[in-house]
């Protein structure tokens, strides 16, 4: 698709276009080169005339929060989208259901929940992610998954097509889901329960305080680097890491976390490549160690 020859037809488009937009900006590892083009729809009719311009070879990108995201200290070689504040908005359908745009934070649709009486998103808090993201990924912690709270999913598809899809008919995995690739997701319906606020906010609290003991917060980081290996053992991920690989190895300012070992962190500079010999360094240690294959959490785009 020529984006310029977009720009000029599309009059009514109210969402902004960039070019050769840094990626640094839109990640938590603050790593990765520019992308040939940065798209942000305004409105779902914004980004429906987006895709239905766009070529099937066209390569496309959504960005949430960027918490589990490394990009390439290369150009990226097609459009990255981040859905604007209009689809972060979070509502009350009724008094047991929430419906949260995709574009939302985590954190922001458990809070939502606390100030109407609803229990079951307490986990929430602790995930530095969107909805999107999350649905995408199945995300969870403290034993409690998206796949728990979610009815159904509104997303669009490459054709522009909007479509609604129920929970039901959704097959989750540990960290994945069987939806298409290039769905993108544009709001969510999750159930609650109804519960006394001090008692969900005590939850919430007690969560806040297991993560703080155990995760580092406030650097440069994607958070979980490696999925845990439940398939194949019963340990932690950052367990086995802890005792496959010492703790002080260090590709340039790629290191990990002496707080928590599955934690990769930029220390100041690091590039792709430095982070990519850290994951790879630690993936054949733990290989060679413990013969357990290590698959990646966070997203490698490429």
């Amino acid at each position: 698709m020529d984006i310029k020859n977009f720009e000029n037809k599309s009059k009514n488009v109210s969402g902004k276009i960039y070019y050769n937009y840094s990626l640094k900006k839109l990640n938590w590892f603050n790593i990765g080169g520019n992308t040939k083009t940065y798209f942000k729809p305004e409105t779902l009719q914004d980004l429906i005339e987006f895709l239905k311009q766009c070529k099937a070879e066209e390569k496309l990108f959504v960005i949430g929060a960027g918490s589990n995201t490394l990009f390439k200290d290369d150009v990226f070689e097609g459009t990255v989208i981040k859905l604007s504040k209009n689809f972060s908005r979070i509502s009350l359908l009724n008094e047991n259901t929430i419906i949260a745009g995709s574009g939302a934070l985590d954190k922001s649709l458990s809070e939502f929940a606390l100030k109407n009486s609803l229990s079951g998103f307490e986990f929430l808090y602790c995930i530095p992610g969107t909805i999107g993201g999350g649905i995408r990924m199945n995300s969870g912690c403290f034993e409690k998954e998206f796949k728990d709270i979610l009815i159904s999913v509104q997303a669009v598809n490459r054709l522009g097509k909007v479509l609604t899809i129920p929970a039901k008919d959704i097959i989750f995995g540990y960290r994945s889901c069987n939806l298409a690739k290039d769905l993108i997701f544009l709001s969510a319906s999750f159930k609650g329960n109804k519960k006394k606020k001090e008692e969900i906010e005590k939850e919430v609290n007690n969560l806040k305080t297991k993560k703080e003991k155990a995760q580092p917060t406030r650097i440069k980081t994607g958070g979980s680097t490696f999925k845990n290996p439940i398939k194949q053992t019963n340990k932690k991920v950052w367990e086995i890491i802890k005792e496959s690989v010492p703790n002080d190895i260090q590709f340039g300012d790629a290191i990990i976390s002496e707080k928590h070992a599955n934690f990769f962190i930029n220390k100041d500079n690091a590039s792709y490549k430095d982070m990519k010999k850290l994951i790879d360094f630690v993936k054949e240690n733990v290989k060679s160690k413990t013969g357990i294959n290590l698959d990646l959490e966070i997203i490698l785009v490429e």
